[in-house]
């Protein structure tokens, strides 16, 4: 039987943290992929682009991988029961557990990373301490079936290691020359490390109300955490 990956789509996802990997692991040879919200009903990504559902919670199989991607939406998903509790149940079996950008607050949330080494986008990354994680400045780390990618581009690295894990390198290798996936930036502004000082605070300006939703919403689920310096 293919191995079946399911990806979270919630209304508000960042739209490329969900179709970065979704190319990806549809490119592959041998996956089963889909989409798993609450109901069937469209979402709505926070560009506009609307996804349908293929799965519902409750109808969903088990998995042998479960991906939540980020965005804007994971704020109502860190308090959310009825998600938490399914990627619980999901994980318990799964053979991977991942997530992309701010997908990983989601699974921190699920009290999964405890412990755990995992990355998120560079504007959130250090809340992933909140929750018991340590926080890692890598694209893509691993910690045991855990798999967390870093900021919404690199859930093409994710999705590539993923396959390489389940398919092989070989497979991994071809859908990268299928995607003709060979990033060479005009310009050396990914990282708060290389961008100037006036790209970070500008960043950082327009990430400034979601930060402070996402600093209370945390700090309602663990009081103790007093916070720290992005």
């Amino acid at each position: 039987m293919e191995p079946r990956i399911g990806l979270l789509v919630f209304p508000h996802v960042q739209q490329l943290d969900l179709t970065g990997p979704y190319e990806v692991f549809h490119l592959a040879h041998g996956l089963t992929v889909d989409l798993v919200w609450k109901t069937r009903e469209p979402v709505t990504s926070t560009t506009g682009l609307v996804f349908t559902p293929t799965r519902t919670f409750d109808d969903c199989p088990p998995l042998d991988v479960l991906c939540v991607p980020g965005g804007a939406g994971i704020n109502r998903l860190l308090q959310d029961t009825a998600t938490l509790e399914f990627i619980r149940r999901q994980a318990e079996g799964a053979r991977f557990v991942t997530s992309v950008c701010t997908g990983s607050m989601v699974l921190a949330a699920a009290g999964l990373l405890e412990g755990k080494r995992a990355t998120s986008h560079w504007a959130a990354r250090d809340l992933l301490a909140a929750f018991g994680a340590t926080p890692v400045a890598e694209r893509v780390v691993r910690d045991g079936k855990f798999i967390t990618a870093g900021g919404i581009t690199s859930g093409i690295d994710f999705g590539l290691t993923v396959v390489a894990e389940l398919l092989g390198q070989v497979e991994a290798e071809t859908v990268q020359l299928g995607l003709e996936y060979a990033p060479h930036p005009p310009f050396d502004a990914g990282t708060p490390a290389s961008a100037s000082p006036d790209v970070v605070a500008t960043a950082r300006q327009r990430t400034a109300e979601s930060r402070a939703t996402r600093e209370r919403i945390v700090g309602e689920l663990r009081p103790e955490w007093r916070g720290a310096d992005q």
